[in-house]
């Protein structure tokens, strides 16, 4: 999918591209994995769905993923040779899946691939320390497994793979990739549990020390009100930082959705998150409250003082934003700021579906 980046006009909506993501609606059986116990029964997924939701068929598929550094010095991933982003592609897994990841090295520096949260052998764990690592100009394929969840043969229980996980460099600059990470060799890894709620748009949020997705100015992303979104909150580097979003409240649990009327879950707004640590939820555009710009920010006061607070630019039907004024100069987010919509255009084979831009969201086609 290529980059299709606009800009809205007033206070309609244009049809805008979405960062790359693959798409994994497939489960294969996870390879060399503690024995489970076939009496033991999956906890649910949230119950009562009646939307799409996450099935798996039994699938071990294949993608390529570039590492590359972009015009301006930073690096990124990308589905493509010439389309890397900051974040990097969304990869959405069922549990069960099994994944190859053929990636290529088009930098003049040694980098690689480290994913948090799935299974995968000592050769796809992406660190020098066991020679791991991609050279300059070289390929090299990781495997990522994952699992459902069950009762060990000791009569312990084992998690699932399911949750909000990310990927990112190991290698470059230092031992532990600080340089990748830095420079934007990042993205986010969703494995969902058949049966969860597919949502319709998904905004992967990553506060990386003062920076948001590696912008100075955080970006806005654009929904119509009843949407399902999904929002991805990574930290990296060396600040801890509390993702906040106005207006809505989530499930403080694995999907951010109630599972039931006796979920003891805790109903929150706001959540801190460390250095590599990960969290995600799901929500409906506007729920209660309606259209509007909703703030979504760092709240560490300098934090969102410095730039590292955005929008949910929710809409009616009709496409307008009550109290939204784009074409306002002196607002950080007004007369030419990027937005990013939740839309697509078309679908590309069956690895990966969606349009692509730098700022993190991501559009949904489920089939």
């Amino acid at each position: 999918m290529g980059t299709d980046q606009g800009q809205t006009g007033a206070n309609k909506f244009g049809r805008r591209g979405f960062n790359r993501r693959f798409l994994f609606g497939s489960a294969a059986a996870a390879i060399g994995v503690t024995s489970m116990s076939a009496a033991a029964p999956p906890p649910k997924a949230v119950t009562a769905a009646k939307g799409k939701v996450a099935r798996a068929k039994n699938e071990t598929r294949r993608m390529s993923l570039y590492i590359e550094k972009l015009d301006d010095g930073q690096m990124g991933y990308g589905l493509e040779k010439g389309k890397a982003s900051i974040p990097g592609p969304l990869i959405e897994l069922v549990e069960g899946d099994t994944l190859h990841i053929e990636v290529e090295n088009t930098m003049d520096v040694a980098a690689s691939l480290h994913v948090h949260g799935v299974d995968y052998e000592i050769t796809s764990d992406g660190t020098r320390m066991n020679n791991s690592h991609i050279e300059p100009g070289e390929k090299r394929t990781y495997t990522w497994r994952t699992h459902k969840p069950g009762e060990r043969a000791d009569g312990t229980w084992r998690e699932g793979s399911a949750g909000y996980w990310n990927y990112h460099d190991h290698v470059v600059g230092t031992d532990h990739g600080t340089g990748g990470i830095r420079n934007g060799l990042y993205g986010p890894l969703v494995v969902r549990r058949e049966g969860d709620p597919l949502p319709d748009k998904t905004f992967t949020v990553v506060f990386n020390d003062m920076l948001t997705n590696n912008k100075k100015q955080a970006p806005d992303f654009e929904a119509t009100v009843g949407e399902r979104l999904e929002i991805v909150s990574i930290t990296h580097s060396e600040l801890y930082h509390t993702f906040h979003v106005h207006g809505h409240r989530w499930a403080d649990n694995r999907t951010g959705i109630l599972n039931g009327p006796d979920d003891p879950s805790r109903i929150i707004d706001t959540k801190i998150c460390g250095p590599a640590e990960s969290f995600g939820f799901q929500i409906l555009a506007g729920e209660g409250v309606g259209a509007g710009a909703w703030m979504y920010h760092c709240h560490v006061q300098s934090h969102s003082d410095m730039g590292m607070a955005g929008h949910l630019l929710i809409a009616k039907e009709d496409g307008t934003i009550p109290g939204w004024d784009p074409d306002n100069p002196d607002h950080p987010h007004g007369a030419g700021a990027k937005k990013e919509q939740g839309g697509t255009d078309k679908a590309s084979s069956d690895k990966a579906t969606g349009g692509s831009s730098d700022d993190g969201g991501h559009a949904h086609m489920h089939h």
